[in-house]
């Protein structure tokens, strides 16, 4: 989770258990590798939302994981959003 925080341009640390984020401006769009969790996958791509509109686009690699537990995010946030995930 820190890396993911750290990917979209916004500060962590990790304390023990503990996870300390100190927030951005504006998240920045990123290449994040979600090493085939589909949790993080998931926070990648709403992270992703938060950050567009620079001309670039978040890329989320191992996504097929999110077919473990949501087979069906990249349309249900497309129907909510109008994003697209491809």
């Amino acid at each position: 989770v820190a890396a993911l925080v750290r990917a979209f341009g916004a500060r962590s640390e990790v304390s023990g258990d503990d996870l300390v984020v100190e927030g951005a401006a504006r998240l920045t769009p990123a290449v994040f590798d979600a090493r085939l969790d589909h949790r993080i996958a998931m926070a990648a791509a709403i992270a992703g939302l938060a950050a567009a509109g620079r001309g670039e686009h978040t890329v989320v690699t191992g996504w097929d994981a999110v077919a473990t537990s949501y087979p069906a995010f990249a349309r249900d946030l497309a129907a909510l959003t109008g994003a697209t995930a491809t």
